[in-house]
């Protein structure tokens, strides 16, 4: 059972960008309400996607470049990278069928 890991503008490169597997990025902060709503959702479909796509977190306040670099504005934000190319975009607490039906195609 996989959980999301973490990234920093430091190792998102090396985590996101190089991965040979598909990842769905969460821009968070501890203050957003919505953020920690769509949380256990994203834990689900780490544990019952592992292998197929990875899950990684980055601090929207503590990381600030990569944010920037990406345009995200509103929080939660979901960035689907696919050989290190952004596929997907998904703003906003969603529940988990509707994260699944745009990330499925892409696994």
């Amino acid at each position: 059972m996989t959980a999301p890991i973490t990234v920093t503008d430091a190792t998102f490169a090396d985590e996101v960008i190089s991965s040979d597997t598909p990842v769905l990025v969460d821009f968070w902060a501890e203050w957003c309400g919505p953020c920690r709503m769509i949380a256990p959702v994203l834990e689900q479909i780490a544990q019952e996607q592992d292998g197929k796509i990875k899950i990684a977190k980055i601090d929207y306040d503590a990381n600030p470049e990569t944010p920037n670099k990406f345009g995200v504005l509103g929080l939660p934000t979901l960035l689907l990278f696919k050989k290190g190319e952004v596929v997907e975009q998904i703003v906003g607490a969603k529940p988990k069928r509707a994260l699944l039906k745009v990330i499925e195609p892409h696994l």
